[in-house]
């Protein structure tokens, strides 16, 4: 069955509530909906995908329906497993960054900057750390990371290596140096893990045990909307409640619960790894 239509000279495929899906140009030249007809069809013969997602810009919305639409017209049914997952744009001071005007950020720069500015502040928090090279790696490329993912995917996002950076608030570098705390805590406390059940008395752990409970939840909100946003809210709300923990109780006090209190930290310290390691983002055991 021929789908397509002459039009102008071009040659369309028309689809019922969209505009044509232009295929071929009067000049005979191929446009991105054809490669990407042609790219699907050998993605399915390839590799039989049961899901292929597009993560593309929201300006692509409308290229994407129509793909879609011009495949499910040719009869493939696995077309049902093929979708766009648009995310927003990346802004400095409130506009678009274009190529074209001069304003792009180039990525590789922008990682070395935040890697180096992470090294500075390492360097005066903490002087003695051993590996602060490494350390800075991670912290500034994960606070790239964390301030995009954190956003839900659509919004805008407004780029600012500043607030990336920042150790309080909703950044990266503020869950990665809650998990050095808990994994200090961990050590001068010399945990040991073992199989055997834990009871909590105090009532400043509830908050933690119930942010503990909701971490699958969190995954599966982020994999059935493809929002990774879920995750990053996710270990923040965590990492706050395991600060306020910290900073009203005497995890370390040799009290005949210490070892109870160290195994809620070890837990908020395996959930924050899992956590981050979905992100893209490490965790480092000092800062």
């Amino acid at each position: 069955m021929n789908l397509l239509q002459e039009s102008e000279g071009a040659q369309v495929v028309p689809l019922e509530g969209l505009p044509p899906c232009l295929i071929k140009k009067s000049d005979g030249t191929t446009l991105y909906a054809t490669r990407d007809l042609a790219a699907a069809l050998y993605r399915q013969d390839t590799y039989q995908f049961a899901q292929s997602l597009y993560i593309v810009g929201n300006e692509q919305s409308l290229h994407f329906k129509q793909l879609f639409a011009v495949l499910e017209k040719m009869g493939y049914q696995w077309v049902k497993g093929m979708a766009h997952v648009p995310f927003g744009m990346m802004l400095k001071d409130g506009k678009k960054m274009s190529t074209r005007k001069g304003k792009v950020v180039l990525l590789e720069e922008v990682l070395q900057d935040a890697i180096s500015l992470a090294l500075e502040d390492i360097k005066q928090k903490n002087p003695d750390l051993p590996s602060k090279e490494e350390v800075a790696r991670q912290v500034g490329t994960g606070a790239i990371m964390f301030h995009d993912l954190k956003n839900f995917r659509q919004n805008d996002i407004e780029f600012s290596l500043e607030d990336m950076l920042k150790f309080e608030g909703e950044t990266g570098p503020y869950v990665q140096y809650t998990h050095a705390r808990a994994s200090s805590l961990l050590r001068k406390g010399e945990y040991q893990e073992n199989q055997a059940e834990v009871s909590i008395s105090n009532a400043e752990a509830w908050p933690i045990i119930m942010n503990l409970t909701i971490f699958p939840q969190a995954i599966k909100r982020a994999f059935e909307e493809n929002d990774p946003s879920q995750i990053a809210k996710y270990v923040i709300e965590l990492a706050r409640a395991f600060n306020k923990y910290y900073a009203s109780v005497r995890i370390l006090e040799d009290d005949g619960q210490k070892q109870e209190r160290l195994s809620l930290v070890y837990s908020v310290k395996v959930v924050l790894k899992e956590g981050l390691r979905l992100l893209g983002l490490e965790a480092p055991e000092e800062m």
